[in-house]
Protein backbone atom coordinates (compact mmCIF):
# COMPACT_ATOMS: atom_id res chain seq x y z
CA UNK A 1 0.00 0.00 0.00
CA UNK A 2 1.26 3.66 -1.02
CA UNK A 3 0.74 6.64 1.41
CA UNK A 4 1.15 8.89 -1.05
CA UNK A 5 4.70 10.64 -0.52
CA UNK A 6 6.02 12.28 -2.94
CA UNK A 7 8.27 9.49 -4.64
CA UNK A 8 5.71 6.97 -4.48
CA UNK A 9 7.89 5.68 -0.75
CA UNK A 10 5.60 3.20 1.09
CA UNK A 11 6.85 4.44 4.40
CA UNK A 12 4.45 6.85 6.07
CA UNK A 13 5.86 7.47 9.30
CA UNK A 14 9.59 7.87 11.14
CA UNK A 15 10.06 7.12 14.36
CA UNK A 16 13.61 8.29 16.40
CA UNK A 17 14.35 7.38 19.59
CA UNK A 18 17.81 9.49 20.95
CA UNK A 19 21.06 8.74 22.69
CA UNK A 20 24.51 7.77 22.54
CA UNK A 21 25.71 4.71 21.02
CA UNK A 22 28.24 2.55 23.06
CA UNK A 23 27.93 0.34 25.98
CA UNK A 24 29.34 2.92 27.57
CA UNK A 25 25.60 4.98 27.38
CA UNK A 26 23.26 2.06 26.90
CA UNK A 27 21.25 2.18 30.19
CA UNK A 28 22.13 6.20 31.12
CA UNK A 29 19.07 8.81 31.21
CA UNK A 30 19.97 10.47 27.92
CA UNK A 31 19.03 6.93 26.45
CA UNK A 32 16.06 7.13 27.13
CA UNK A 33 14.46 7.20 23.50
CA UNK A 34 17.02 4.23 22.43
CA UNK A 35 15.77 2.41 25.15
CA UNK A 36 11.54 3.11 24.16
CA UNK A 37 12.33 2.30 20.32
CA UNK A 38 14.52 -0.82 21.31
CA UNK A 39 11.97 -1.96 23.07
CA UNK A 40 9.38 -1.33 20.57
CA UNK A 41 11.38 -3.16 18.32
CA UNK A 42 11.48 -5.78 20.33
CA UNK A 43 7.61 -6.14 20.82
CA UNK A 44 7.47 -6.46 17.27
CA UNK A 45 9.84 -9.67 16.89
CA UNK A 46 12.02 -7.23 14.80
CA UNK A 47 16.10 -5.95 15.51
CA UNK A 48 17.03 -2.63 14.48
CA UNK A 49 19.85 -4.18 13.18
CA UNK A 50 20.02 -2.18 9.66
CA UNK A 51 22.42 0.25 9.20
CA UNK A 52 22.23 3.18 7.47
CA UNK A 53 21.63 6.88 7.76
CA UNK A 54 23.66 7.19 10.28
CA UNK A 55 21.46 5.06 12.63
CA UNK A 56 20.79 1.39 13.55
CA UNK A 57 17.45 0.93 12.39
CA UNK A 58 14.23 -1.41 10.73
CA UNK A 59 11.31 -0.46 8.84
CA UNK A 60 8.06 -2.57 10.37
CA UNK A 61 4.32 -2.02 10.58
CA UNK A 62 3.42 0.20 13.61
CA UNK A 63 -0.19 1.25 14.45
CA UNK A 64 -0.93 -0.16 10.66
CA UNK A 65 1.06 2.07 9.00
CA UNK A 66 4.77 1.65 7.90
CA UNK A 67 7.18 2.82 9.76
CA UNK A 68 10.93 3.56 9.86
CA UNK A 69 12.26 2.86 13.59
CA UNK A 70 16.05 4.81 14.51
CA UNK A 71 18.12 4.92 16.48
CA UNK A 72 20.41 7.62 15.44
CA UNK A 73 24.62 6.70 15.93
CA UNK A 74 25.67 9.96 15.24
CA UNK A 75 25.90 10.67 19.50
CA UNK A 76 23.29 12.98 21.09
CA UNK A 77 24.50 16.51 19.60
CA UNK A 78 24.45 15.50 15.92
CA UNK A 79 20.78 13.24 15.92
CA UNK A 80 19.33 15.83 13.48
CA UNK A 81 21.93 14.50 10.76
CA UNK A 82 20.48 11.26 10.86
CA UNK A 83 17.16 11.76 10.86
CA UNK A 84 17.35 14.55 8.18
CA UNK A 85 19.48 12.08 5.76
CA UNK A 86 16.05 9.60 6.95
CA UNK A 87 13.31 11.54 6.11
CA UNK A 88 14.72 13.31 2.77
CA UNK A 89 15.39 9.64 1.70
CA UNK A 90 11.82 8.27 2.43
CA UNK A 91 10.38 12.18 1.77
CA UNK A 92 8.92 12.23 4.97
CA UNK A 93 7.71 15.54 6.14
CA UNK A 94 8.78 16.68 9.52
CA UNK A 95 4.48 16.64 11.03
CA UNK A 96 5.44 12.46 10.51
CA UNK A 97 8.86 12.43 12.48
CA UNK A 98 7.92 11.29 16.02
CA UNK A 99 10.79 11.79 18.31
CA UNK A 100 11.40 10.20 21.99
CA UNK A 101 13.95 11.53 24.40
CA UNK A 102 14.53 12.16 28.09
CA UNK A 103 13.58 15.21 29.97
CA UNK A 104 15.20 16.44 33.20
CA UNK A 105 12.24 18.91 33.89
CA UNK A 106 9.72 15.79 33.78
CA UNK A 107 9.70 13.85 37.26
CA UNK A 108 10.65 10.27 36.90
CA UNK A 109 8.28 8.19 34.04
CA UNK A 110 6.02 11.07 33.53
CA UNK A 111 5.12 11.27 29.53
CA UNK A 112 4.56 14.54 28.01
CA UNK A 113 3.24 13.82 24.25
CA UNK A 114 3.63 17.94 22.20
CA UNK A 115 2.81 18.17 18.31
CA UNK A 116 5.85 20.85 17.82
CA UNK A 117 8.54 23.13 20.30
CA UNK A 118 11.93 24.90 21.44
CA UNK A 119 14.47 22.53 22.14
CA UNK A 120 14.32 23.12 26.00
CA UNK A 121 17.88 22.58 26.20
CA UNK A 122 18.08 19.49 25.03
CA UNK A 123 20.75 18.97 22.38
CA UNK A 124 19.67 16.01 20.11
CA UNK A 125 15.83 18.24 19.57
CA UNK A 126 18.21 21.77 18.89
CA UNK A 127 20.14 19.36 16.25
CA UNK A 128 16.76 17.69 14.46
CA UNK A 129 15.52 21.25 14.65
CA UNK A 130 18.27 22.59 12.54
CA UNK A 131 18.80 19.94 10.08
CA UNK A 132 14.77 19.71 9.58
CA UNK A 133 14.47 23.61 9.70
CA UNK A 134 11.66 23.35 11.62
CA UNK A 135 10.02 22.82 15.45
CA UNK A 136 7.25 21.69 13.98
CA UNK A 137 7.78 17.88 14.50
CA UNK A 138 5.69 15.79 17.34
CA UNK A 139 7.84 14.51 20.16
CA UNK A 140 7.17 12.33 23.26
CA UNK A 141 9.08 13.12 26.31
CA UNK A 142 10.24 11.00 28.93
CA UNK A 143 11.02 12.44 32.24
CA UNK A 144 14.25 11.59 33.90
CA UNK A 145 13.85 13.85 36.72
CA UNK A 146 15.92 16.33 37.87
CA UNK A 147 19.43 16.38 39.64
CA UNK A 148 20.21 17.34 43.14
CA UNK A 149 21.51 21.33 42.92
CA UNK A 150 24.83 19.38 44.15
CA UNK A 151 24.92 17.56 41.04
CA UNK A 152 25.50 18.55 37.39
CA UNK A 153 23.73 18.51 34.67
CA UNK A 154 25.84 16.18 32.54
CA UNK A 155 26.40 13.96 35.39
CA UNK A 156 23.18 13.25 35.76
CA UNK A 157 21.92 12.65 31.91
CA UNK A 158 25.19 9.91 31.35
CA UNK A 159 24.47 8.71 34.76
CA UNK A 160 22.61 5.27 35.43
CA UNK A 161 19.14 5.34 36.90
CA UNK A 162 18.32 3.76 40.43
CA UNK A 163 16.76 0.52 40.29
CA UNK A 164 13.32 2.03 42.05
CA UNK A 165 13.66 4.30 38.58
CA UNK A 166 14.48 1.66 36.64
CA UNK A 167 11.31 -0.27 37.62
CA UNK A 168 9.18 3.29 36.77
CA UNK A 169 11.32 3.95 33.80
CA UNK A 170 10.16 0.49 31.68
CA UNK A 171 6.84 1.14 32.59
CA UNK A 172 7.26 4.49 31.27
CA UNK A 173 8.69 3.04 28.21
CA UNK A 174 5.72 0.87 27.57
CA UNK A 175 3.45 3.71 27.92
CA UNK A 176 5.40 5.55 25.27
CA UNK A 177 4.87 3.55 22.45
CA UNK A 178 1.24 3.19 23.32
CA UNK A 179 1.46 7.24 23.05
CA UNK A 180 3.56 6.68 19.66
CA UNK A 181 0.99 4.36 18.88
CA UNK A 182 -1.75 6.81 19.66
CA UNK A 183 -0.26 9.97 17.81
CA UNK A 184 0.84 7.48 14.05
CA UNK A 185 -3.15 6.33 13.97
CA UNK A 186 -4.98 8.97 15.92
CA UNK A 187 -2.78 12.20 15.92
CA UNK A 188 -1.17 13.95 18.97
CA UNK A 189 -3.92 16.16 19.76
CA UNK A 190 -6.03 12.83 21.14
CA UNK A 191 -2.34 11.19 23.01
CA UNK A 192 -2.07 14.40 24.64
CA UNK A 193 -5.21 14.09 26.22
CA UNK A 194 -4.49 10.76 27.18
CA UNK A 195 -1.04 10.38 28.23
CA UNK A 196 0.38 13.73 29.14
CA UNK A 197 0.87 13.51 33.20
CA UNK A 198 0.41 9.91 33.15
Amino acid sequence: MLFGNKGGSSVEWLIAGLGNPGAKYENTRHNMGFRTVELLAEQKSVKLNKVKFKSAYNLFEFAGTRCLVMKPQTYMNLSGEAVREAAQFYKIPPERVLVIYDDVSLPVGKLRVRPSGSAGGHNGIKSIIAHLGTQEFPRIKIGTGAPEEKDSMIDWVIGVPSQKEREILLDAFRRAIEAAECVVEHGCQKAMNHFNGT
